[in-house]
């Protein structure tokens, strides 16, 4: 029997409204300066191409995908993918994420700690986002000893994506950083160019931030509701 804990509400809601406006605020900074054309020219991709090959990584190749903000570098085949609004757009915009995706492929470079953590607990996450929810509930509404550590092992199978959403957190902040810092090395903007990308990178870090509330969140409502239980 299922039924509606009014308690869900005080921890959803919050974490519910500040992903709204991390999402707001990232969307709206990024349309902002995407109208805002790059004074040298260059796309998103150029620019990405100009980081890495500044850096010796040649060898990561730079292809576009589709989706809207779908950016992202894949640390396995070593590839850094721009979206359609980035790739190909000379935006102050779209240098400031491509610049950002060129910042993971750096931190790949260099063994950063919290990437390779990040990359080798994906398989586990993967599983746990969903399986673990599962398994709590059928932990939760069993009785006695055995129901409680059924309930605890689903805690932990979905603690990993809290985990997860914890480590991104320096692996996002730490890319944003060295794209600023390559931009201003490399000489390719303006400081007030730079200070645009600064405000679409700080924008999209936010809406980090709200995933990891969201994650520790609904972790600590599961473990209110185990412990109401018992």
């Amino acid at each position: 029997m299922f039924f509606f804990d009014p308690l869900y509400l005080l921890f959803a809601i919050p974490p519910l409204l500040l992903g709204l406006w991390a999402q707001f605020r990232v969307q709206s900074a990024f349309r902002q300066y995407s109208k805002v054309r790059i004074g040298n020219g260059m796309t998103g991709a150029q620019m990405a191409r100009l980081i890495l090959d500044s850096n010796g990584l040649q060898t990561v190749a730079v292809e576009r995908v589709n989706g809207m903000l779908s950016d992202h570098y894949d640390p396995r085949g070593k590839v850094l993918r721009l979206s359609d609004s980035v790739f190909g757009t000379p935006s102050v915009a779209a240098v400031g994420v491509a610049a950002h995706e060129a910042g993971h492929a750096l931190q790949d470079k260099l063994h950063y700690g919290p990437l390779r953590l990040r990359s080798a607990i994906v398989p586990a996450v993967s599983i746990g986002s969903w399986l673990g929810p599962i398994i709590f509930m059928i932990g939760f509404f069993m009785s006695g000893a055995t129901g409680n550590m059924i309930a605890i092992i689903g805690l932990l199978f979905f603690g990993m994506t809290a985990v997860f959403a914890l480590v991104t957190l320096p692996v996002e902040f730490d890319a944003s950083k060295r794209a600023k810092q390559q931009l201003a090395t490399i000489g390719a903007i303006s400081p007030q160019e730079l200070k645009g990308v600064s405000q679409v990178l700080d924008a999209a870090a936010l809406t980090y931030v709200a995933a990891a509330v969201q994650a520790i969140v609904t972790m600590l409502y599961y473990i209110s509701l185990l412990t109401r239980r018992n």
